[in-house]
Order: structure tokens, then sequence, then C-alpha cells
């Protein structure tokens, strides 16, 4: 998947409900998260109006009475999923600057903090989220704004807030607590890292996509198991009334009453809320088979990709699409270059990119279905730090379900080159050739594949685009 938030903010398994203060606070009740790093922040007026309504804390009682009811939803959520209850459940009441610091220190080691200045780049690069942005403090504010309450496996712990009510939070509960059996039953910590793929020839391209797959059946499960507790005082359930419950999910889900996440890049919030929504309805469909399907076999045996989430028949019929092999691009661009990032781009990525890049909704959905593949590699001049776009050069190379649709991505990816570039021009009388103020762009399609590079000059472009063509075609051969 074309981001970090798999490597690093979802392994961190902080699961979360999004946009959670729908159900968790009424509108007097929320306060205004901090600002992202390089936002203004509140005017005279608002902080005074946030100074007439201080933040309500749950009092020692309410606290008790909300600990207590961890047991009896735990119980739910046991017979709700078909998962045995192994143990219970520790909890513990935490405050909102214990939350904020949690999700900063996640930020702050050393593995985490790479994978999110590489992610920066290149989402920028793709053009993904504003160059003037700061992924860090977007992300952390998003995080800070969304969460209702979670469960961490590290701790073994469900962690409840003390600003929200107590009532509210007990769907929340329902969903934080789901995990808390996932865990006692398949460790999520070994979930997650079973999920690593073998390297493609030296490229690990396949892992960040079976990490999101996993972290979207964790959480549609956890959401299924949700709105199953909101349903039932009406006697109704997510099988008997399937609709509804994705009607409830995209009511929590909605901007309505979260600022940040209204105004957040299209693809940071749909990659937010994509485990909760493609993972309810991958859920959903295994439930039409039986829960044991749809809880317990689908951790023993787990989606391979988003195109598996998104597409639940291909899941079903354990479709996988194989990955493209890859040249040795170190090797190629020999020792005046430095790798700097590579990885897989997935159905879901296809589908908000075509999005970005002036795609209807419907089209960009048709889109990621024809999507058969693509991975990405970045690399920097050696000894740069790269920390822009135009200290990266990329070479991207998709497969597609027929050359028409292969075709129609180079169509769309060419369009896009004025929306990324503040100078692209194409040059004349040269197809598929673009020169930028960051290097040359090359966009070729052969058949079903589409080969693109950016920012390398035109000898280099074209000996990787000849490697990774002929890589695919050896293959292909065999």
């Amino acid at each position: 998947m074309l981001e970090v938030t798999v490597k690093t903010l979802r392994a961190l398994l902080v699961c979360l409900v999004l946009a959670a203060f729908s159900l968790a606070q009424t509108p007097s009740q929320q306060q205004p998260p901090p600002p992202p790093p390089g936002e203004q922040p509140q005017s005279g007026q608002q902080q005074q109006q946030s100074a007439q309504e201080p933040e309500h804390h749950i009092s020692q009682a309410e606290a008790e009475e909300l600990f207590k009811a961890v047991d009896e939803i735990l119980k739910f959520d046991s017979e709700a999923t078909g998962l045995p209850i192994k143990h219970p459940v520790k909890r513990k009441l935490t405050s909102r600057k214990e939350v904020e610091k949690y999700f900063l220190d996640s930020f702050k080691d050393d593995e985490s903090a790479k994978r999110l200045t590489q992610a920066e780049v290149v989402l920028k690069k793709f053009g993904l989220i504003p160059r003037d942005s700061s992924l860090e403090g977007t992300l952390l504010a998003l995080y800070t704004e969304a969460v209702a309450g979670y469960y961490d496996p590290k701790t073994k712990t469900v962690y409840l807030l003390d600003w929200l009510d107590p009532e509210g939070q007990k769907p929340v509960l329902a969903h934080e607590l789901t995990h808390a059996l996932q865990d006692q039953n398949f460790n999520l910590t070994k979930f997650m890292k079973h999920g690593q793929q073998k390297k493609v020839g030296k490229y690990d391209v396949e892992t960040s996509e079976a990490e999101s797959a996993r972290v979207a059946l964790m959480e549609g499960q956890a959401a299924a198991v949700m709105v199953d507790y909101l349903l039932a005082p009406q006697g109704q359930s997510v099988e008997t009334n399937p609709d509804l419950a994705r009607a409830l999910q995209a009511g929590m889900l909605s901007d309505e009453g979260a600022p940040i996440m209204r105004k957040a890049p299209l693809y940071l919030k749909e990659d937010l809320k994509f485990p909760y929504t493609y993972g309810l309805n991958f859920v959903l469909d295994l439930l039409k088979i039986s829960k044991q399907q749809a809880f317990a076999e689908a951790f023993q045996n787990p989606p391979a990709d988003t195109r598996q989430i998104m597409e639940p028949q291909t899941y079903l019929k354990k479709e996988v699409v194989p990955p493209l092999p890859m040249p040795d691009f170190d090797r190629l661009l020999g020792h005046d270059w430095e790798r700097f990032d590579v990885d897989s781009v997935g159905e879901f990525d296809i589908a908000v990119l075509a999005r970005e890049y002036g795609a209807p909704v419907g089209d960009a959905l048709k889109m990621s279905t024809d999507w058969r593949f693509q991975y990405y590699f970045a690399a920097a001049k050696k000894g740069t730090k790269p920390q822009k776009p135009g200290d990266v050069s990329l070479i991207y190379v998709s497969r597609w379900s027929s050359p028409e649709a292969a075709e129609k991505f180079a169509k769309l990816d060419a369009s896009s080159l004025q929306k990324r570039y503040k100078q692209a021009q194409a040059v004349a009388g040269e197809t598929g050739h673009w020169t930028t103020e960051e290097g040359d762009v090359f966009i070729q399609q052969q058949g079903d594949l589409v080969l693109v590079t950016e920012g390398f000059d035109a000898a280099t472009s074209t000996k990787l685009r000849d490697a990774a063509q002929g890589a695919i075609a050896e293959k292909r051969s065999h």
C-alpha cells in the first residue's frame, strides 16, 4: 500500500473508532484538538468560547460503573463473534494528555520516523497530500480528534477516556473489546507480523498490502460487533439488517463534528476510513456464509490484499494477484544513487489516486477493479537526505486487466501532471514525454502494462523502463 500508515501507525495496532465523537459526545461537549504544526491556533473569540465551556471529566463513580460494564460487554462480544473469553481484560481510565502523548511517542521511534519521512515525500510526489503540509502533524491531529477509546495489545489493556460520557463509551467498548478477543485467540502482534511477505527478488512490495488487509479484517469485525451492540435493543443485528449496519457505520464515520477530518487530504481521510468501511462490508459478506467464516476462519485464513477486502468474492474464490517481477534497480542505477523507498500501490490506492487525479468516484472504482498490481521505486542522489518531492526520482510500473484499462490509466496519469507540477510541458514530437521543474516524465503503455519514470534523465529512464519490462517478459515466458 502506497503509504506508511500500515508500517508505522497501523503496525502500532492502535485500534480506534474513527469519528466516534458522534457517538461519544454531544456538540457542546466537544473540545477542539490541538492544530497541526503550521496551522493557526484558535482565535481569541474561539478561545474565549472554549473557556466558557470547560471540558467535562467523568466522576469516580461513573468510572467504576464503566469498568463494570467491560465484563458485560466482553460477554456480548464473545457471543457475537463466537470467540471464547480466555481471561478478563485489564481496563484503565486515561486523560486526553496521556492519549496525545501515546500517539506522539508512537511517531518518535527511529523506524516510524524514517517511514514517516519516506511517506511524506512519496505521497507529495504522487500528489496525494499538499506539498506544504506536515504528514506527522496532520496524522497526529486526525488521531487525537477521532479517538474515543482503544485497546493496546502490548499492555493487554482497554483504555477508556475520562472526558467522554460513560454511556457513549459503551458502543466504543464493544468495538475495542472485540480487539481484545481477537488478541486472546489469535495474538494480534503475531497476526500482523505473519502478514510480512517474502521479497520479490530483493524488494518487499507485498507486506504493506497484506498488513492493510489484515487491519481491515480486524476493524471490520470490530465495527460489525459495535453495530450489533447498537442494534440489539431494537432486536436487530448486522446479519438481519446489513443495510442498516452500513448506514450506521457511515453516520459514525461522517465528517460532521470533526473539523480536522473534514479538511484532511482525500487520501488520508479515505485511508483512515478504509478498514472501517470496506472492512465492515467484507465481514458482512462473510456473515452470509456463517459467523465462523466471518470471524475465526477469516483470522485463520486472512485476506491477502486490499483487492480481496474491496471485492470479497475474490477472497472467497482465493484469487490472488501475483506481484510483478522487478529488476535490480539498485544495481541499474549504480553508485551515484541510493534507494529511498519501494512499495506496492494497491487496489485501494488506485481508487483514491484516480479520484485525486480527476476521475469521478464511479470511474475511479471501476479503474481500481482493473488493477492487477503496481509497484514504485524511489531513489535519490547519493549523499542527499530527501525532505521534499523534488529530491527523489520515481519509476512505477503497473499491470492492468486489459490493454484498454492500461490506456485509461496512462491517460489519467498524464492528465495529473498539470496538477502535480507547477511547470509541466509536453515535448513536441515525442509521445509520452514531458518536462517539469523536477526533471523529465515519461509515460509508456505497452499492452496491459504502464511504465512511468519521473525525475530521471532520458537515458536512465529508458534503461529502467526497459529493465522493468524485460523482467516481466522473462517471467511470462516461463
